[in-house]
């Protein structure tokens, strides 16, 4: 199992009242976690895309965040989670012409991403008159498989749909050093797990909260993946999940890090803008809040396996769990409104204590796939 990093420019009222400069600083740090992760041994790194969603994410213009990125680090892949192709947010072609660019710039170390925002606060308000939000599922097929063709043609044949259309043109640059990008999908259900397998793409697990949610992720897309017909060069089999992690030298630093964390707050925000998610029983209507994480609820989470905290020893014990499972990478959900110091100290620990014994194979999944296509 491979190990990243997820950002997406928290930046909750509490930080902005006390800090003037809080965005600035929230996007700052964000860049300085990604750094650490690329010296510690994380093999991804993974940055949002997301539009009007207040608090939750100030973190919009990934692709330039990842591009100063791309100059900043020297071993991490970099991915976009997501770069969002329907034509009323990004136009397919600039989004094709982003891909290829960052893939110069890292040097091979680029993953695309994709899918189709995030609740319909977001979704909507490229949308003007549009009340279905099955309604980007249309726009998305549409497009998916037409990346490739836009990489490999030497000139791109055009294309002409129901949303979109493009004359023959020269689409510039060309991914670099042959082949493309490995190609993922955001992915909710279990039916566009199973979709994405079948067009041979990566799954961005955001909606696997917790390991027992690892068996039909696995059913569904472990079991398609056979029978792909890939829209790309190559298939990417290949299931990212995420989890909150907090890791500290003791048990119990570990666990008041997480109390005093206002993981309550991101939880609200997360179901106040992903209303396309399942909204668990109990879950407060936003502006009610979920209620203050308390240390019994901090210990249920860990052992409900919602939540990996704990000194390096438990937190390998905790992430052995998800590989067992079958996920092919687990990626940690950083910041989480735990302060700076802590959120290094957490990316050291499992660098140091826990990658080492779980991931032993230098090559990134996606570059064996992309090497063998080629070949």
């Amino acid at each position: 199992m491979e190990f990243g990093l997820f950002v997406q420019g928290y930046v909750p009222a509490s930080r902005a009242q006390a800090d003037p400069q809080a965005e600035h600083h929230a996007l700052v740090e964000e860049t300085e976690y990604v750094i650490q992760a690329d010296k510690s041994g994380f093999k991804y790194a993974w940055a949002s895309e997301h539009h009007f969603l207040e608090e939750y994410s100030h973190l919009s213009a990934n692709d330039v965040f990842l591009g100063y990125l791309a100059h900043a680090t020297e071993r991490i892949h970099l991915g976009s989670g997501i770069f969002n192709p329907l034509p009323t947010v990004n136009h397919p072609v600039k989004v094709a012409e982003k891909v290829a660019m960052l893939d110069h710039l890292s040097g091979g170390r680029f993953e695309f991403g994709s899918g189709r925002g995030a609740g319909s606060h977001e979704i909507l308000g490229f949308l003007p008159g549009i009340t279905d939000m099955n309604h980007t599922k249309e726009i998305w097929e549409e497009t998916i498989a037409e990346f490739p063709r836009m990489w490999l043609q030497e000139e791109y044949q055009g294309f002409q749909g129901k949303h979109w259309s493009l004359p023959p043109r020269k689409i510039l640059p060309k991914p670099y050093g042959g082949s493309h990008p490995g190609m993922w999908y955001a992915a909710g259900s279990p039916s566009s797990y199973a979709m994405a397998a079948r067009k041979g793409l990566g799954v961005l697990g955001f909606s696997v909260q917790k390991v027992s949610d690892m068996e039909w992720v696995v059913d569904s897309y472990k079991g398609a993946i056979k029978d792909a017909e890939p829209v790309g060069d190559f298939v990417n089999d290949n299931v990212m999940v995420t989890s909150t992690a907090i890791c500290a030298e003791t048990t119990e630093k570990a666990r008041q890090v997480a109390v005093n964390a206002g993981l309550n707050y991101l939880q609200s925000l997360l179901f106040r803008y992903h209303d396309t998610f399942p909204r668990p029983e109990g879950i407060p209507e936003w502006p009610e809040l979920i209620p203050e994480y308390t240390e019994e609820v901090v210990e249920l989470l860990i052992s409900e396996e919602l939540m990996i905290c704990g000194n390096p020893d438990e937190v390998l014990q905790q992430c052995k769990r998800w590989e067992q499972a079958g996920a092919d990478q687990l990626s940690f959900g950083l910041p989480i409104g735990v302060p700076y110091e802590d959120t290094m100290n957490t990316i050291k620990l499992i660098g140091e204590h826990v990658i080492p014994q779980i991931d032993t194979d230098p090559v990134h999944r996606t570059t064996r796939f992309r090497d063998a296509a080629r070949s």
